[in-house]
């Protein structure tokens, strides 16, 4: 195959995985439950159709960044740069768990300090402002990146592939993992229970109210998967679990 139809190949993969999870967010939240979970919805307002828009637009330009990384991907696997492997038997399968796990925490940790790194006042409006503009998100901002921030987003793979084998499945996992809690996180609608917060065993995952307060107030909330690193770094937002409290205890008026 060449690598004009390996791309190809690669953009459509990447079109469907966000395209599929962004697309059945917001039918279901946005259009179909909209009116019976409209006391769920975090903010006071909906964006505009306009950034709807702008927030799909931009996700285009990131599907053609992160398949050009995964060309790259690809092509480098070939030279055997990196060590991507087909049976399990190869390493089993505690190393096949511990390699997904090592993952999502070494992305969190990650994501955290280039997303840290993109909100310096320097940095910020060149190229992280662009994410921003969603001070709203919808589904479809799960992708919503400024080029250079997708660039940066998309490189955590080949990163983590430099620092140790990983099963094709895994990589699969992971990346359907990437994208299902992206979306979750600009929902736009808090769907937890409210005993979630107090729970020990789970609130240590970022709620879809923590990344929403995250884009209204800019300054706060900059983790992706879990808040250990914005408590370890004192950058969680001081009213996050009061506000969580505050919109999973709203009384529904739907009585349709």
């Amino acid at each position: 195959m060449s690598l004009i139809e390996t791309f190809k190949n690669i953009i459509i993969v990447d079109f469907l995985r966000y395209f599929i999870p962004a697309s059945i967010g917001f039918l279901l939240f946005w259009i179909l439950f909209k009116k019976r979970l409209q006391h769920r919805f975090i903010q006071k307002t909906r964006p505009k159709i306009a950034r709807l828009w702008a927030e799909f637009k931009y996700s285009m330009s990131t599907v053609f960044i992160f398949a050009g990384v995964g060309l790259g991907v690809v092509t480098a696997k070939k030279y055997g740069v990196f060590h991507i492997y087909e049976s399990i038997a190869t390493f089993g399968w505690v190393y096949f768990f511990a390699s997904l796990f090592f993952m999502i925490l070494f992305h969190d940790f990650y994501f955290y300090w280039t997303h840290r790194w993109m909100h310096h006042p320097k940095i910020f409006k060149h190229v992280h402002l662009v994410h921003h503009l969603s001070t709203n998100p919808s589904p479809w901002a799960a992708y919503s990146f400024h080029p250079i921030e997708a660039f940066i987003q998309a490189l955590v793979l080949p990163i983590l592939l430099f620092m140790l084998p990983l099963h094709n499945l895994v990589i699969f996992i992971f990346l359907i993992y990437m994208i299902t809690r992206n979306v979750w996180g600009h929902l736009g609608y808090e769907l937890l229970p409210k005993k979630f917060i107090n729970f020990k065993w789970l609130n240590w995952h970022t709620t879809t109210t923590h990344h929403s307060m995250h884009h209204q107030y800019s300054s706060c909330n900059f983790g992706l998967y879990f808040t250990w690193w914005d408590n370890w770094m004192k950058t969680t937002h001081k009213k996050y679990r009061e506000s969580f409290e505050e919109i999973t205890s709203r009384p529904n008026k739907d009585t349709n």
